[in-house]
């Protein structure tokens, strides 16, 4: 296969709130242009492990990255990593701590915000560090990358549904509106996205609990969902995709060279 791919990381989303919340998404699905699965996030249900995890398939305790502060490079191959090594271009839109995983780290506002380099695994970046940035912002950013560059693959990861959860708790009006909002944001870019081409994946990092937070083994902080869209995707109704399988599945998708785990139910 050979498709290019957007993977859209909604910060904090829980699997039930984007069941019965996501109503443009739900509707692709319902039309038969698009699946959701429940994905259960590895340990600890954290965002820094986590983006690691996605990104190379390999879980915390074994990446090494296995809480927030934990701040270095990853010693892991990425996406970024397997997709540059075969020629094609990177880009994200994404909280910083995706810069200092797989970019240069520390992260330093003035140097990396705004990154264009064909030497980094993320070429070309617009990333953000606070978690009130809007996620309007978030995916305009985004779509300016996808418009200058015609990335390859293309990171989005916006955080307010995340933000909010910690604000206010799962069981919340404004948790849920948050990703109420982010639905109906993806929905300005979603079919143009389909339109040029593009394979996309939506999912999330980790859950939330009515503690404001998350980190343990509750089905709320640990379920996540994770909705396809395109024409090279199966619609498999018993597929039953793993964390740690959509790096490879996305390296898949892309048709470069990785050894990282594949759920390839999910492709036709």
């Amino acid at each position: 296969m050979k498709h290019n791919v957007i993977l859209v990381v909604l910060d904090g989303l829980n699997y039930e709130v984007a069941r019965h919340a996501m109503g443009h998404l739900q509707a692709y699905a319902n039309a038969k242009k698009a699946a959701l699965y429940k994905l259960e996030c590895e340990l600890p249900s954290l965002s820094r492990p986590l983006y690691e995890c996605i990104l190379t398939g390999v879980t915390p305790i074994d990446s090494g990255i296995v809480h927030n502060n934990v701040s270095r490079l990853s010693n892991q191959r990425s996406v970024f990593h397997y997709t540059t090594a075969a020629g094609l271009s990177t880009a994200a839109a994404a909280y910083h701590w995706v810069s200092e995983l797989y970019n240069r780290s520390p992260f330093i506002a003035a140097r990396d915000r705004h990154t264009d380099n064909t030497e980094l695994p993320i070429q070309h970046a617009h990333f953000y560090w606070s978690d009130h940035y809007p996620d309007s912002h978030l995916f305009a950013d985004a779509e300016n990358l996808r418009l200058r560059h015609t990335p390859n693959f293309l990171l989005v990861h916006p955080m307010n549904i995340d933000d909010a959860g910690h604000k206010h708790g799962l069981d919340t009006a404004q948790y849920r509106n948050s990703a109420r909002s982010a639905d109906i944001i993806l929905a300005d870019y979603l079919q143009g996205w389909l339109d040029a081409g593009y394979q996309v994946l939506v999912t999330a990092d980790h859950g939330m609990n009515n503690d404001r937070s998350h980190n343990g083994l509750l089905a709320e902080e640990r379920e996540v969902p994770l909705f396809v869209i395109g024409d090279a995707f199966s619609f498999n109704p018993d597929a039953a995709p793993k964390q740690t399988e959509l790096c490879g599945t996305v390296c898949e998708l892309l048709g470069v060279a990785h050894d990282k785990p594949v759920c390839r139910e999910l492709l036709k």
